[in-house]
Parts: structure tokens; C-alpha cells; sequence
């Protein structure tokens, strides 16, 4: 049964509709605040998630944001605000599908569904293999040397992109556009902070690098030990 988190402040929005998506096949759990739905969507790992825009405490777009650094997970945005410009922000923020209100709920389910297909279909693992390191990018785990590493998700998505092009110099340009999503540039620290979090997990440092080889004034590669 797909879990889907629904980040909705209208009480009776968020009740109707969590009902409406139980009664047909979802587990749905919900949250009425922005920091509270960010907090939910780490802690349970949903298989999709349904935010509004217009939250209390945060914009709904900078709480997607939040969520990208942490989370692949698929977003649906279902708001009321129908702009052009609110669109390209969410859908450029990292947002899978955006629908306006007011919609049915056969409508949202039908979305949810269309994506859960292309996110959940029975695509074969497909494991990419670096020397010792290997990541299996379909069941999303590593392992190192024959033991499991633990990795946040931003990690992961990280270290599978640099896999995937292994021995290929990637700029922080490139990482933060495909990884992070944000395709008009961003902070170099976030990119600089996570590799050095793997770094430390894959048992290396700057100065003495295993696998992540930084290249001065380009980006860095992922390479097979020598």
C-alpha cells in the first residue's frame, strides 16, 4: 500500500482528502505546518508526497526546497495558486506535478498513481560497480569493501551520480543543477559539506582521497582506487 504524506494547513481539506485517497488503496498520513511535514517526510520516508503552497509557518516552495536536499521522494504540488510564475518556481524547485485548485480527488489519485508507476515499476536492480565500492541504485543501497555503509538520502543521491559517471570530472554546477535541483546555481558550501560527510563514510579525506578525487578550479570524480 503506497504511504502518502499529505502537507495540507486547511483542516478540512486535509481531512476530506486523506480520506478520499484511504478510500481508494493509500495510507495517508498528514501534516498541517511546513517544518512539521519537512520532520514527517524524513522520519517515515513516504512513497509521495502532496504539499500546499500557502503553509503557515513556511512557503511552501522554500519548504520543497528543504525537502529536495534531504529527499528524492516524488512531490505533487496542489495549491490555489494558478500563476505561471508559481508553476516554473515549484516545478524548478523540484516538484513532479502541480495541480490548482479546486480538483477532484480522482484527479490527485490519478496523478499520484501515474507517477508512483514510473517511480515504483518493476525495473530490474541496477548495480554500479567501482572497484570495492558498489551502488545499487534501484534498492538505493551501498556497500564498501563487503560491508553496508549507511547514507542520508542527499548522500546516496550524491554518490550514485558521481558513480554513474565514474572517472568523469563533474563541476558543482553540474551536482547542485542534477543533484540538489537547483538549476540557477547555489551555495558551493552545500556541495562541499556533503562531500566531505561521504568523505568520512567512505573512510578518506581531502588531503588523502580513496575514491573522491577533487580537481582545483573544475569539480571533482569519482575514481577506482589504485
Amino acid at each position: 500500500m503506497p504511504h502518502l504524506l499529505l502537507i495540507e494547513d486547511d483542516l478540512r481539506i486535509r481531512t476530506s482528502l486523506g480520506r478520499a485517497l484511504t478510500s481508494r488503496g493509500h495510507a495517508v498520513s498528514s501534516a498541517a505546518t511546513a517544518m512539521a511535514g519537512l520532520q514527517q517526510a524524513v522520519d517515515d520516508r513516504p512513497d509521495l508526497v502532496v504539499l500546499d503552497l500557502g503553509l503557515p509557518d513556511l512557503d511552501g516552495v522554500q519548504l520543497l526546497r528543504m525537502l529536495r536536499s534531504v529527499s528524492d521522494v516524488p512531490v505533487i504540488v496542489a495549491t490555489a495558486r494558478d500563476d505561471d510564475q508559481d508553476v516554473v518556481k515549484a516545478l524548478d524547485a523540484g516538484a513532479d506535478d502541480y495541480v490548482v485548485k479546486p480538483y477532484s480527488a480522482e484527479q490527485l489519485d490519478a496523478r499520484v498513481r501515474a507517477i508512483l508507476r514510473r517511480t515504483t515499476g518493476d525495473a530490474p536492480s541496477v548495480a554500479i560497480e567501482v572497484g570495492p565500492l558498489v551502488v545499487d541504485t534501484r534498492a538505493r543501497t551501498v556497500v564498501l569493501d563487503g560491508q553496508p555503509l549507511e547514507l542520508s538520502p542527499k548522500e546516496f543521491d550524491l554518490l550514485a551520480y558521481l558513480a554513474s559517471r565514474a572517472g568523469e570530472v563533474v563541476t558543482k554546477r553540474q551536482l547542485l543543477a542534477d543533484v540538489w535541483r537547483l538549476p540557477y546555481g547555489g551555495a558551493d558550501k552545500t556541495v562541499d559539506v556533503h562531500l566531505s560527510w561521504l568523505r568520512r563514510k567512505l573512510g578518506e579525506s581531502a588531503q588523502e582521497p580513496r575514491f573522491l578525487v577533487s580537481v582545483r578550479g573544475v569539480g571533482v570524480k569519482l575514481v577506482e582506487p589504485g
